[in-house]
């Protein structure tokens, strides 16, 4: 039997995993298969999986055209051994094409299909020879060009525009920027404007670099860097938890919900915590506060308690759904970041877009009205809800704050504008960043970052006030 390097053979079990719906890519890029890999392998087996993810739908559509019988449906196996190799071929200059043709082959026959395995040859043999000419002016060809679903697409160009739909498109076939976030000291007051521009964090930025990490500014935050290159993970500032990895996107979540602090804030309720990013900033930002980090996942309850330890009991960890809070007029301030499509973060789970279904936004929709009320049942009368998702899409957006209103006509929808402007006076927001979120502003004063637009993840944030 001839060998397959460990890193396809890892591929292949995970996208089958995937294909098959018994996990995420994440989880498994993140489990036992692949942490048992030498850091090269990793390296590749990741690139592998995220790579077919990505362009799933166009190398479909390319092989399925060299085929003898071009709709002759194929074994989940034959299918991730071809999208593999036509991945390589495609994509991977630096992968010899005999190579990729050979384990692409070896994998059809281990993987109980020796006489489909002369077919996986031919098929990847002709595809280097083949020319397949992609254009991008509608929606349409965009979405094929890109190896986006087509209803997605066509969506995103309708509510936003072609251009921007090309950007988020382009963003998503790209690797997802790696950010750290710059942690505080616990025991002393949040940076000032000479802490966070003029000094940068020096001692942790030293020692980043003198570990062979090399960091850039990040684009909005002061306190956020993104990695050109090096192994954080591997440093003593990672493993010492003062620097953390976090979207700027997401840091911008909880930096926008700790503007609403300067005392008045003693009780936050973070509603849907896990992993619990934006608790520890909430956390660190409003140190006066009581905090609820509240999780419905037991195994991600245990990774919140975890992470969350340090701040003892100043940080309540509890098991919950929240769409079914009891607790009325409770806390100062509730983050409800509720589970969404996440199609704002297709270049970090691309999965998403091969399982995501259009009737399937009514059914995050609903959940997330249900969330939102309870927030807003939660909220004392003057507090304020801060909610977020990471869709693009307006039905879990847009129309759930504005279901959500016309519901609750004790709630009133506030400006971000203010909030923004705050954060760039404290130092928070670099001043390019101020300026560009300003303009990112909807005519309803609620955020929308597009991906491609920004280089971070795709997020839509309001802020909501109980008035009564």
């Amino acid at each position: 039997m001839a060998a397959i390097s460990p890193a396809r053979k890892a591929a292949f079990q995970i996208l089958m995993a995937v294909e098959r719906r018994h996990s995420h890519s994440d989880d498994l890029l993140r489990g036992k298969v692949v942490n048992a890999l030498t850091a090269a392998d990793r390296n590749l087996a990741t690139a592998l999986v995220l790579g077919v993810l990505r362009w799933q739908i166009r190398l479909d559509h390319q092989l399925q055209a060299l085929l003898k019988r071009p709709n002759a449906k194929l074994d989940a196996e034959i299918r991730i051994a071809l999208r593999l190799g036509a991945f390589q071929i495609l994509y991977m200059d630096r992968i010899p094409a005999r190579a990729a043709i050979d384990e692409s082959v070896e994998l059809a026959k281990q993987a109980g299909h020796r006489f489909a395995s002369g077919m996986v040859n031919a098929v990847l043999r002709k595809l280097g020879d083949t020319f397949f000419n992609f254009t991008e002016e509608s929606a349409a060809e965009l979405a094929m060009a890109q190896a986006h679903p087509e209803w997605m697409v066509e969506r995103w160009a309708r509510v936003f525009g072609i251009e921007a739909a090309r950007a988020i498109c382009r963003h998503g076939q790209s690797q997802p920027l790696l950010t750290l976030r710059l942690v505080e000291d616990r025991g002393l007051p949040p940076f000032s404007q000479k802490d966070a521009e003029r000094m940068g964090h020096p001692d942790v930025v030293r020692e980043l670099a003198e570990a062979g990490v090399v960091l850039e500014p990040g684009e909005l935050l002061t306190a956020a860097r993104t990695v050109v290159s090096g192994d954080v993970t591997a440093t003593v500032a990672f493993q010492e938890g003062r620097v953390r990895l976090q979207d700027e996107g997401s840091q911008l979540v909880a930096e926008l919900a700790s503007a609403l602090g300067g005392g008045g804030v003693k009780s936050i309720l973070d509603a849907c915590a896990a992993p619990g990013g934006k608790t520890l900033i909430l956390a660190e930002r409003i140190p006066e506060s009581r905090i609820v980090a509240c999780e419905s996942s037991e195994a991600r309850m245990e990774q919140l308690r975890k992470r969350l330890a340090d701040f003892g009991d100043r940080v309540e960890c509890r098991l919950g759904d929240a769409s079914e809070l009891s607790e009325v007029s409770a806390y100062d301030l509730v983050l409800a970041d509720v589970p969404c499509s996440g199609t704002g973060t297709l270049g970090r789970n691309p999965e998403i877009r091969h399982r995501l279904r259009i009737e399937g936004l009514a059914r995050h929709a609903e959940r997330q009205c249900a969330i939102l009320a309870a927030a807003l049942r939660a909220v004392r009368p003057g507090g304020r809800v801060v909610y977020s998702t990471c869709s693009l899409e307006p039905e879990e957006n847009e129309q759930v704050v504005a279901a959500m209103l016309v519901r609750n006509l004790n709630a009133r929808l506030v400006s971000l504008e203010l909030r923004i402007v705050a954060l760039r006076r404290e130092g928070i927001l670099t001043q390019s960043g101020a300026e560009r979120l300003l303009g990112s502003l909807t005519p309803e004063a609620t955020l929308r970052l597009l991906p491609g637009t920004f280089r971070n993840d795709g997020f839509f944030i309001a802020l909501i006030e109980r008035i009564a």
